[in-house]
């Protein structure tokens, strides 16, 4: 049996299946990942979306949060696609994810538990009025609410904890799971990776293009591009 086969039949067989992904389910619409050989950070340091910066170099913030942390034109790939798909059919409970970009809404997954904010959320720090990604794109420098508070997008720095509320329904849906499936990560990034640890359920598949430190704790073992791999199921 091939591992796509093997991937169908568990996928056929589950009907409470949770999704768990990070930067690589979004690499194949064309948004680059963080710490691979070509990733964003190959040429910028981290220090750049931490808090700190944020506080003390607002307008550099901005500039280098434009023009790569956001990708408004992306759309999504047979990952994203996929598990909207399987979310419609009743199999898939939640897509729990690390990254930002908001494409599997666009993809049409409903329940999207989002660790690290969406860049299509944003608040003013003051007043807390809200306001689009176009907003954040067109203005010049620091972007500034009516009220003249900074306008902060709703995306976990580093530094910055994550949410709470978000994290606990994480790990209540991936500890109450049959089969969850990871794709796109490396599982090294915490607290994030982390949450594979509260899963005690049937299958644990892991789709990455390179191992992870949980290899040897799946039932199923996929070293493939996620998009490409989902992209073969029925």
């Amino acid at each position: 049996m091939t591992k796509i086969n093997k991937l169908q039949e568990i996928i056929d067989s589950s009907d409470n299946i949770v999704f768990f992904g990070g930067a690589g389910v979004s690499t194949e619409s064309g948004i680059p990942d963080f710490r691979s050989a070509d990733g964003i950070y190959s040429k910028t340091p981290e220090e750049l979306v931490s808090h700190t910066y944020y506080f003390e170099h607002t307008e550099e913030f901005f500039e280098f949060y434009k023009e790569n942390l956001i990708f408004k034109d992306a759309e999504p790939n047979p990952a994203h696609y996929k598990l909207a798909e399987l979310e419609k059919e009743g199999k898939l409970k939640a897509v729990i994810t690390q990254n930002i970009d908001g494409l599997h809404q666009k993809a049409g997954s409903k329940n999207v538990l989002e660790l690290h904010g969406s860049v299509h959320r944003n608040y003013c720090q003051i007043c807390n009025k809200s306001y689009d990604v176009d907003y954040i794109l067109d203005s010049d420098g620091i972007p500034r609410c009516e009220c003249g508070g900074i306008i902060k997008p709703d995306v976990v720095l580093y530094e910055e904890p994550l949410n709470n509320a978000i994290l606990n329904f994480s790990i209540n849906y991936i500890s109450n799971a049959e089969t969850l499936i990871i794709g796109g990560t490396s599982l090294v990034v915490y607290p994030a990776a982390g949450l594979i640890n509260y899963f005690n359920g049937k299958n644990l598949i892991l789709i990455n293009k390179s191992e992870t430190p949980y290899d040897n704790l799946a039932t199923l073992v996929i070293n493939d591009a996620i998009g490409e791999t989902l992209s073969k199921l029925r």
